[in-house]
């Protein structure tokens, strides 16, 4: 697991002025997704939209944020979408993380298969309206593999690289994080 000591301290101003995109295709700046002096976030990477896994943990993420939205923590989701606008966001925010990328974590760890089937009916049930689709023109996008990161402010208080497909933090343990901070 990573840990936010991992990160520099000044890893939200390294992140700040990456620009994603709305899946309406607006532009924002990543600093200007939550409070910067003491907002409380989770940002969670995806890995690509046409990933079940990442179809799963969105779907996740969707039935908990009621539970993130009464304690005042903003739940952010961000994944590699059309190769033109998820390039930047591949290229500048997902490196400057660090998170993991390439053949092995994507589809060559036994304990895909094992995390994989014990997750198989959320899995199923997160895919029921899955496309092949929504996987990025530029297939080395298929390679990036996310992670979960909590944020006050600007200080990185949670940080976990997934290290392959469908290994994403649990969710209670991020809720944990976020309700021992006081939220202002």
């Amino acid at each position: 697991m990573t840990s936010a000591l991992d990160f520099s301290p000044s890893i939200s101003e390294s992140l700040g002025d990456v620009t994603i995109f709305t899946a309406a295709g607006d532009a924002v700046q990543f600093k200007d997704l939550w409070d910067q002096n003491e907002g409380v976030a989770v940002v969670a990477l995806l890995r690509h939209f046409g990933c079940p896994c990442s179809w799963e943990l969105a779907a996740t993420l969707k039935e908990s944020k009621a539970k993130f939205d009464s304690a005042g923590v903003k739940l952010i989701a961000v994944g590699v979408g059309s190769p033109d606008k998820a390039r930047v966001l591949a290229e500048r925010a997902y490196n400057i993380l660090g998170l993991y990328y390439g053949w092995g974590p994507t589809f060559f760890n036994p304990a895909i298969i094992v995390k994989m089937l014990s997750r198989f009916g959320a899995l199923r049930k997160a895919v029921k309206n899955y496309t092949i689709k929504a996987t990025p023109d530029d297939r080395s996008g298929v390679l990036q593999q996310g992670g979960m990161f909590v944020f006050k402010g600007k200080q990185l208080l949670y940080a976990r690289k997934d290290k392959e497909t469908s290994d994403h933090a649990p969710l209670d343990d991020i809720l944990d994080v976020c309700c021992k901070v006081p939220v202002s």
